[in-house]
């Protein structure tokens, strides 16, 4: 399995609305399109303002396949268009174990 994390930088004082909205609008097509939600965290010290995810999946293939997917999700689309302005700096990282004994747990797309 390899973990893509994604780091939204917010503009001051919009992490809770951003929340909301991914909530409202986000969490639906993105759970049910990538399926592996291991997380969604904001940050108390560091880079203040930032959103983090953690997705799963089971190769590079499975994540390009899922991205593309949601991509042309319209009902993700309306919630890009929702949070866009809400945007100052979007990070990914593709994290993958660094040793056979890291194991992650998929979450059944629950809330991470």
């Amino acid at each position: 399995m390899i973990v893509e994390q994604r780091d939204y930088l917010l503009k001051p004082g919009a992490a809770a609305h951003y929340v909301r909205l991914w909530e409202e609008y986000g969490r639906e097509p993105q759970v049910r399109i990538l399926g592996n939600l291991l997380g969604c965290w904001t940050t108390e010290v560091g880079d203040l303002n930032t959103l983090v995810y953690l997705w799963g999946f089971e190769s590079l293939e499975d994540r390009a396949k899922r991205r593309a997917a949601l991509a042309e999700d319209d009902e993700f689309a309306s919630f890009r268009g929702r949070v866009r302005e809400l945007l100052v700096r979007q990070t990914n990282r593709i994290l993958v174990p660094a040793t056979e004994h890291v194991h992650v747990r998929p979450s059944g797309g629950g809330r991470g």
